[in-house]
């Protein structure tokens, strides 16, 4: 009878590591001076998302007072927020 087989971590803690990496929101909320045309414009290019996302996050934005408009990792949703924020809408990164 051979000797027990060394186990080895599988991958999947390291998926689980660039998953934890990829938990952060950009959340947009609602205000009285930005228009629906520059709330898609900016979501399009801050997200890389479609119009037609970027035009139901505005409506949501518009209606709920608040969206969630990105998911990804840290870096990637302060880019993103910095974009947004440049046209003075309030937005937040947190974890999801």
């Amino acid at each position: 009878m051979a000797g027990p087989a060394t186990i080895e971590a599988p991958e999947l803690t390291e998926h689980i590591s660039e998953q934890a990496e990829k938990d952060w929101i950009v959340t947009v909320f609602n205000n009285d001076h930005n228009t629906y045309e520059e709330v898609i414009a900016v979501l399009m290019l801050a997200t890389g998302c479609t119009f037609e996302e970027a035009y139901m996050e505005a409506w949501e934005v518009d209606h709920l007072g608040r969206s969630v408009v990105h998911y990804g990792g840290e870096k990637d949703c302060r880019q993103a927020a910095d974009i947004i924020a440049k046209i003075g809408i309030r937005v937040e990164v947190s974890r999801e």
